[in-house]
């Protein structure tokens, strides 16, 4: 009989438990304790939408040795069970009393010895998706086992993409890809900015993604204000840049780039910006390379932009990307994190074009051994405009 197992085939799962518990021996951890959607997943293969309920707390305990075990709710166990889980401990949820937290005591009681360490992830883009009362009274119920951070554990493993989680994302780019072909179809002047939004979502589900969870963008004359705030009833007009970026997925992976129409004919500021943009991209795909830290791809990309005479965008300028819209690192000046082969990256550099006006720039790449290969199509190198 075929082994169960969703997504990868049940080896692809094995491969990066092995990878994780090196990672825990070399840290002195003698269990993780997950309980993020995107670790459960990255463990499992259980994908779900019912993450949006916050209603019940999910848990999977990955020991020094051996397959995880699943500490859930009793809603989840036939999905779990066709994931390459064979250890799934049930409890009846919502519980108000005792919400799996004896179960999950037991558990890791069961697998680490008294004298253990269990790490959790603590650190940057990490977080606790349990109440915290009942995190203090399973640490009270486990003790003396202590509890650690797991981060670096966690991220070294999860930061290095397979070959078969690359072709994952790039399955999801050239979705966004089709989609973004499709924007000078459905956009014209006089269409409200929400519209578009709306219109821009349904391209992306027509084109094979299985749920769009980011959609932003903005439209302003000459340029944007922002990147981050909802659609409103602003009709687009002759002079506006429109920005769309997205964040669809397929089969638990994300993409997230952006692009930039001008409604109309760009005015020469915008097309210097974009060019800027479009220049600073380049000399990143052709000058970085594994072991250079994300500062240097900040240094690459600022001095890039100011080569061109652009004025730089504050912010981070790029980040991870994979099971979540970003990950680690931030490609800020303060981060060290190594650029590693398999890493997958949004480039995302931003000018300033004047004050309250800037371009941003997004594209989605894996680095190689020789620098990166990009998953998203490239932007055209002169502004896209729609005349309609």
């Amino acid at each position: 009989m075929p082994e169960n197992s969703l997504i990868f085939p049940a080896d692809e799962y094995r491969r990066r438990i092995r990878a994780l518990q090196g990672e825990m021996a070399r840290a002195g951890l003698n269990a993780l304790l997950l309980t993020a959607p995107a670790d459960v997943f990255y463990t499992t293969g259980f994908l779900t939408r019912f993450w949006e309920s916050p209603a019940r707390p999910w848990f999977v305990v990955v020991p020094a040795a051996g397959d995880p075990v699943a500490v859930i709710p009793a809603i989840g166990a036939e999905l779990m069970g066709r994931c390459w889980i064979k250890d799934i401990r049930t409890w009846n949820a919502p519980d108000p009393v005792d919400d799996g937290v004896s179960l999950l005591a037991d558990t890791l009681m069961e697998l680490v010895p008294a004298s253990g360490r269990i790490g959790i992830p603590m650190g940057l883009e990490s977080h606790l998706r349990m109440p915290v009362a009942d995190f203090l009274r399973l640490q009270d119920m486990i003790a003396p086992r202590q509890i650690a951070d797991g981060t670096a554990a966690v991220y070294r493993v999860r930061e290095i993409k397979s070959e078969a989680e690359i072709a994952k994302i790039r399955a999801t780019c050239t979705i966004a890809d089709a989609a973004f072909d499709r924007v000078p179809g459905f956009v014209r002047q006089g269409m409200p900015l929400s519209q578009v939004f709306r219109e821009f979502q349904v391209a992306l589900l027509k084109e094979g993604a299985d749920w769009v969870s980011y959609v932003a963008g903005a439209a302003g004359q000459g340029g944007y204000g922002d990147v981050i705030s909802p659609a409103d009833e602003r009709p687009l007009q002759a002079g506006d840049v429109l920005m769309l970026d997205t964040g669809a997925v397929r089969e638990g992976y994300f993409c997230d780039f952006d692009r930039n129409f001008a409604i109309g004919r760009a005015t020469d500021d915008v097309r210097r910006a974009h060019a800027s943009l479009y220049a600073a991209t380049e000399t990143a795909l052709a000058s970085l390379r594994p072991g250079m830290l994300a500062r240097d791809l900040h240094r690459i990309l600022s001095e890039a932009l100011e080569r061109e005479g652009a004025v730089v965008g504050g912010g981070r300028l790029g980040h991870g990307l994979g099971l979540t819209l970003t990950e680690w690192p931030s490609v800020t000046p303060l981060d060290t994190t190594e650029l590693r082969e398999g890493m997958v990256l949004t480039f995302e550099p931003g000018v300033e074009i004047a004050t309250g006006r800037i371009l941003v720039h997004e594209e989605n790449v894996v680095l190689r051994a020789k620098g990166p290969e990009l998953l998203s199509r490239r932007a055209p190198a002169d502004m896209p405009e729609i005349m309609g």
